[in-house]
């Protein structure tokens, strides 16, 4: 029977510095090569999905953009836009609380730079994204955006959340950052998606993940398996806590499964 296996990317396929071990490539490779699916689920949209190392070991299909795109064997399979009128809307709000914002699609971002007044991860996504970045002023009728982000201070949001509460789920990745997804989608969902379309039954899913937006992940699929490096709360969520990143985590989680 044909497994399927879901992989967030930042803190389990690659650490902050894009680094990828070569257990992790080879273990994928085996996988596939057992006749399994291997699939990127990722908050990253699309457009945010470029690192060549990542894309080189080769993956079936990707879930991207927190359940709101899904592609297998290079084809799209769902879509979730956001109405750009909402977005502008939900942008007048955050700009009332000075909150910047990234707007994220399947194939650009959009960043207004001089607003995040030097952010560590703002130059992140300028130095990855090159020319798949596209500023938020003067682009207002090409946005293309299932999901966005924002920076800002705890009491901005709390302000800010308390008037899109019912519009968007919220992600909150410590003091200074959250994510705004479509009310319903998560990492979860999109896997539940995925697995209709394919003809995948449930007990034949499995994650790895570590961190806060892949909880719903992690207790969703039948076998839930956190990076020794994640969280408190994801290991809480997971069925299987592997060793870290760097100790080889993703090929000894898969051989414990005696998936390869």
């Amino acid at each position: 029977m044909r497994k399927a296996v879901f992989f967030d990317i930042d803190g389990t396929l690659m650490d902050e510095r894009s680094f990828i071990p070569e257990s992790t490539k080879e273990a994928i490779a085996a996988l596939r090569a057992n006749g399994h699916y291997a699939f990127i689920c990722t908050g990253r949209t699309k457009g945010f999905v470029r690192d060549a190392g990542l894309l080189a070991i080769g993956f079936d299909g990707m879930i991207a953009g927190c359940g709101t795109y899904i592609e297998c064997d290079g084809k799209e399979l769902y879509y979730r836009r956001l109405d750009n009128r909402k977005v502008e809307k939900s942008l007048d709000i955050l700009k009332k609380y000075q909150m910047p914002v990234i707007l994220e699609g399947k194939e650009y971002l959009y960043m207004d730079y001089e607003d995040f007044k030097g952010n560590e991860y703002a130059k992140k996504v300028k130095t990855e994204m090159k020319e798949y970045l596209l500023a938020i002023t003067g682009n207002e009728k090409n946005w293309e955006v299932s999901k966005f982000s924002a920076s800002g201070s705890e009491e901005t949001y709390s302000l800010a959340l308390k008037e899109l509460e019912g519009e968007y789920d919220f992600l909150v990745h410590g003091p200074h950052a959250i994510e705004f997804v479509p009310v319903g989608y998560s990492k979860a969902s999109g896997i539940k998606k995925a697995c209709e379309l394919l003809g995948i039954e449930r007990e034949h899913t499995y994650a790895f993940g570590d961190s806060v937006n892949d909880l719903e992940m992690l207790s969703y699929v039948a076998h839930g398996v956190a990076m020794g490096n994640a969280t408190a709360e994801a290991k809480a969520a997971a069925d299987y806590v592997t060793k870290t990143l760097h100790e080889d985590g993703i090929y000894l989680g898969l051989l414990h499964y005696g998936l390869i």
